[in-house]
């Protein structure tokens, strides 16, 4: 294929093929250091809202906080999300390598994690619940048995593992974690695809993984599984979804956030898919992430505020409440609200753009968005209301994207996993183009 788009796969064509030498070169120097101060800071703040937000005997963490009392926004429920456990586990890892706390002080706190995941957290097959109680463990809000935010929850179990692979108990629990769950249960047989999830009620969730979003991390686990592993075709069965805008063309037509989350933990540069698909992955987002600015750069008319130094929308909070919007191709629901998280889950891609973005974010709004956990979930700059609330996946995707730019260290501590190092070489093939 000399370019362009093919159902199960997709090669960078035309303007969008001719801008990536440009893009990758953006991408190769180093901080300058007032920036790499910047990114300290703020990821520092973003680890602070795992390290006090965790309970200390689960180590669940809750979904959200005020951002003003620092207390839960429920807090007579004590609503913990699982996916954001997968994030403060590898939080945790980041703090040790850096001592922003006693590494062994960590290492005690992901062992109970571990533990209690392993021996008390309410599971089914090996899958956990969405929502739960941040003291308990139990299932609220009759939340879904969710596969993706188990898979962000196992990229944390894994790293955990690696990170403290001298430690005699870490690697052992991390191992009976992941083999536990029955990736084969949620499978497709008819279509080779994964449910989104189970409920109890109502049985397996009709909605599948059909289309690239961020559940490249649940078919990679899924595929790798040394116990109940899923078909490595299985890779192959959900849709590469071709989406363009203006000059730029990539795969993956949903919001910002599908092409960060899984990159948090597999390093998808210098890979490109066997067989029948040509993606790469990684120039992918790099791309994708360029088109997501330019959307907002679209909408100056409307919305005067966007900026080249003021741009990203992601589902988050409003003045009116959660939003599901930033898909491409809709201007549904935009209102001029910006997200930082949507930039800065993309600081690994392009920090080129993404650094002076929040730096700008910081320099012109701090006193309103920018407090102990770092930046708040939203905020609009005209009306000047900003988001009460600290949304931990948010901050999540900020400290793990940062962390890959500045050290690559998360990256390198899931690759070492050898069911991960094996389920890669099935999957990919070098790209050194």
């Amino acid at each position: 294929m000399a370019g362009g788009f093919g159902r199960r796969g997709f090669v960078l064509g035309g303007l969008a093929a001719g801008l990536l030498p440009a893009l990758r070169g953006k991408t190769a120097g180093r901080l300058a250091p007032a920036d790499d101060d910047f990114l300290e800071d703020l990821s520092r703040r973003a680890f602070l809202y795992f390290w006090e937000q965790a309970d200390p005997k689960t180590g669940l963490v809750l979904d959200r906080v005020r951002a003003d009392t620092r207390g839960s926004k429920r807090a007579s429920i004590d609503v913990a999300s699982t996916a954001n456990t997968g994030f403060g586990l590898t939080a945790l890892c980041i703090a040790a390598e850096r001592r922003w706390e006693d590494p062994n002080v960590v290492r005690d706190r992901v062992l109970a994690i571990l533990q209690h995941l392993a021996y008390t957290q309410e599971n089914v097959h090996g899958w956990f619940y969405h929502f739960v109680n941040r003291k308990s463990g139990e299932r609220v809000w009759k939340s879904e048995l969710s596969t993706i935010d188990t898979a962000l929850l196992l990229g944390g179990v894994l790293t955990a593992g690696e990170y403290f692979a001298a430690d005699a108990d870490i690697p052992r629990l991390a191992r009976a974690i992941y083999d536990r769950v029955d990736f084969g249960w949620l499978l497709d047989p008819a279509t080779g695809m994964l449910h989104m999830g189970w409920d109890p009620a109502k049985g397996f969730l009709r909605a599948e993984w059909v289309d690239y979003r961020e559940e490249t991390l649940l078919y990679l686990l899924g595929i790798g599984s040394a116990t109940y592993p899923i078909p490595v075709r299985s890779w192959y069965a959900f849709e590469r979804d071709p989406a363009v805008f203006e000059r730029y063309r990539w795969v993956g037509r949903g919001p910002i956030f599908t092409h960060q989350y899984s990159h948090a933990w597999i390093d998808f540069r210098a890979k490109r898919d066997n067989g029948n698909s040509q993606l790469n992955y990684f120039n992918n987002s790099i791309v994708a992430t360029y088109a997501h600015r330019a959307f907002c750069l679209s909408l100056r008319g409307q919305f005067p505020s966007f900026s080249p130094e003021l741009w990203g929308v992601s589902p988050s909070d409003s003045e009116i409440g959660y939003i599901i919007w930033g898909n491409f191709g809709t201007h549904r629901d935009i209102d001029g609200t910006v997200v930082p998280c949507a930039v800065a889950g993309s600081l690994m891609f392009t920090p080129e753009i993404c650094v002076p973005a929040l730096r700008y974010m910081h320099e012109q709004f701090a006193e309103a968005i920018y407090g102990r956990y770092g930046f708040v979930d939203s905020f609009h700059p005209i009306t000047l209301w900003s988001n009460p609330d600290y949304i931990g996946i948010d901050q999540g995707i900020t400290l793990l994207s940062a962390e890959n730019l500045r050290s690559g260290a998360v990256w390198k501590w899931f690759g070492r996993n050898e069911r991960v190092k094996w389920a890669m070489g099935q999957i990919f093939e070098p790209d050194l183009a």
